[in-house]
């Protein structure tokens, strides 16, 4: 790992985590020795980081030189704190472990009155129940909608029959009570609405559709228009 790597990794975590965070929680989130941690702290600090803490205590991050402040109204504070609180309420491990360093990062570059909004934020979320049923990993669907690149998928249907399919996933839409893949299916030569819990299998086909994708999320809603 390089030394900008490691830095950055040790920056998020200090973003991240809950403070204090102990060096060795610290060497453990980005995988390098404790002794590599107390240098690297210092190196932050003269980079213009403001730490605070010390060894055998804790650190936690103050002021973060490197990234500009961010100035936003109260309600403003309220929207950010509600809407990435409900997204770690998607089911997805991946999007609710980036709305967690989204948090991180804006709440650093946040001056110290925000900071104290945004961490006693008035809107919560919590659900009873789970919005949907069990996922598989969405990292393929996701990658294969930004790079434009096709995926198989075996799909069983509302009456259990199983199909095989290249499907060219064009966006994942979260409805009330289901996730679904649009996209444009290609055994059946038209657009199809997937239900995610319904994918069996999936890999990636190795196949292009770029630069296909913006054109045909085009098409698809003007057809709803129409």
């Amino acid at each position: 790992m390089s030394r900008s790597d490691r830095l950055f990794r040790l920056l998020q975590a200090l973003r991240t985590l809950p403070a204090p965070v102990t060096a060795a929680r610290l060497a453990d989130e980005t995988g390098v020795s404790v002794r590599s941690i107390y240098r690297d702290i210092e190196s932050l600090r003269a980079a213009g980081a403001e730490i605070g803490g010390e060894r055998g205590y804790g650190y936690c991050l103050i002021e973060d030189g490197t990234l500009p402040p961010q100035m936003f109204s109260r309600i403003e504070i309220e929207a950010l704190a509600l809407g990435l609180a409900e997204v770690s309420h998607m089911g997805d491990p991946a999007l609710a472990k980036a709305a967690a360093a989204v948090l991180g990062k804006v709440t650093a570059t946040l001056p110290s009155v925000g900071q104290q909004h945004l961490l006693h934020a008035v809107s919560q979320v919590y659900r009873f129940e789970k919005r949907f049923p069990p996922l598989p990993d969405m990292h393929l669907i996701r990658e294969g909608c930004w790079r434009e690149e096709a995926v198989q998928i075996r799909y069983a249907d509302g009456k259990g029959a199983v199909t095989d399919r290249q499907i060219w996933p064009l966006a994942i839409v979260y409805a009330n009570n289901m996730l679904v893949v649009l996209a444009w299916c290609c055994l059946r030569e038209d657009f199809r609405m997937f239900r995610v819990e319904r994918i069996k299998q999936m890999e990636a086909a190795g196949v292009s559709f770029r630069p296909r994708r913006v054109a045909l999320l085009r098409t698809y809603l003007a057809q709803l228009a129409a």
